[in-house]
């Protein structure tokens, strides 16, 4: 590259470190054009995309029709406020509720919107329904959870970078091991005004934790037989990331209340929703909840397509086909190498952990030499590295980037 062309990566950062809050630590990578399961920097660099945006652009990179319907309906209406109905709204929320099984949805923007207000329905539930006495309704939830980074949402993690000094913390959360059905019955039988049980089927931002097979089933029919709602967080591992269209459906389990975001849109507008049946959900009434921008016309007409194009195009199946191939592959290569302790995941939701400890910089530097080798992606907790490419990656594509994981991985082997 020339000096001019490097200097354009370099403005675009200097821009963000000065006037933007360091809230994050990107790769530094500056992106500018995406299509299908590719990205573009500012220079005209290709690479595969192996975060799809932490899940949320599964369906690929500026997807024709889901772009096409969201310019579409951005030339005849975008907002109206829920003041009044508007003609996409309805539509929508039969749509989604018919396909996910739900009697009723409540339209959000973000993941972490989504889960307050699942947060909030469960209480209320609790209060008007299940009996509990006022200001007493709790919710467990589960250590190394990722859920969002508001208050109240930071008040139940155990990640001291999300929550150091942003106290004081909001009440009413119990922790318990993940996977751990003994610490789950034990916490739902110690207090009666437990309401609800807050869990993401694989813990992502932990490192692509998948629980034991038959831990949803049993924890699902744990919480029946205590009257508590069984709340699934599927804003990352929903939209057919895991190879179904939801992680609760490996084990045909029906969650009380399933948060969406994500990939709901397919990357192109901020779209979430809670869904529920009537017997949770006829809770809330005028006033309790809302948002200006939550169910605007943009907003379902984009989900709409993105769903359409989940189901369209088979992607859950292609998610569960290739994650097999993936991993299979990867475990080849740490059969016989020394750097990669495992592979782990479900569909093409996966992550190796670096035989390496979590204070290491060995899997950052390995994503930046992915980087330079034509793929992104990035760590987590130190010495985990996630893999989530869009769900329309073909075979060949896949395999093309196994080898430059592989090759690129035989770099460091001399190092650990």
């Amino acid at each position: 590259m020339s000096v001019l062309e490097q200097t354009a990566s370099q403005k675009a950062i200097d821009l963000e470190n000065k006037y933007g809050a360091h809230n994050y630590h990107p790769l530094p990578v500056v992106l500018n054009k995406g299509e299908g399961v590719f990205v573009w920097d500012v220079e005209g660099k290709k690479y595969y995309d192996f975060l799809s945006a932490y899940s949320a652009v599964n369906q690929g990179h500026c997807h024709p029709k889901i772009v096409e319907a969201m310019t579409s309906q951005a030339q005849k209406l975008t907002l109206t406020s829920r003041a009044f109905y508007n003609d996409m709204l309805g539509d929508y929320e039969k749509f989604a509720t018919q396909l996910f099984g739900f009697d009723k949805l409540l339209p959000m923007n973000t993941g972490a919107e989504a889960v307050e207000t699942a947060v909030k329905l469960c209480r209320k539930w609790a209060y008007e329904k299940k009996g509990t006495p006022e200001n007493e309704a709790k919710i467990i939830v589960c250590e190394n959870n990722f859920h969002g980074r508001t208050t109240t949402i930071i008040s139940f993690s155990n990640d001291p970078v999300a929550r150091k000094n942003f106290g004081p913390y909001t009440k009413g959360f119990i922790k318990i091991e993940y996977d751990n059905l003994a610490a789950l019955e034990a916490a739902l039988k110690s207090d009666p005004n437990v309401a609800g049980f807050l869990v993401e089927p694989i813990q992502g931002e932990a490192g692509v934790f998948v629980p034991s097979e038959g831990y949803l089933t049993k924890a699902k029919a744990l919480c029946e037989a205590h009257d508590v709602l069984f709340i699934a967080d599927e804003v990352q591992t929903g939209i057919a990331r895991t190879g179904k269209m939801l992680a609760v459906d490996h084990e045909n389990v029906k969650p009380d209340i399933l948060i969406l975001g994500k990939a709901i849109s397919g990357g192109v507008y901020p779209v979430s929703a809670v869904l529920a049946d009537d017997a949770v959900m006829d809770v809330i009434r005028p006033g309790n909840h809302g948002s200006t921008f939550g169910g605007n016309p943009i907003a379902a007409a984009v989900a709409m397509a993105a769903l359409e194009v989940i189901q369209e195009e088979d992607l859950a199946q292609n998610a569960n086909d290739l994650g097999i191939l993936f991993r299979a592959e990867l475990n080849k290569y740490i059969a016989s190498g020394s750097i990669v302790k495992l592979v782990r995941g479900k569909g093409l939701l996966n992550a190796i952990v670096i035989d390496d400890h979590e204070e290491s910089d060995t899997a950052w530097n390995i994503c930046l030499a992915l980087r330079d080798n034509g793929l992104l992606a990035k760590p987590t907790h130190g010495n985990i590295i996630r893999f989530a490419p869009p769900l329309v990656i073909s075979i060949a594509q896949l395999l093309d980037c196994v080898s430059i994981i592989i090759s690129t991985l035989a770099q460091f082997e001399k190092e650990i």
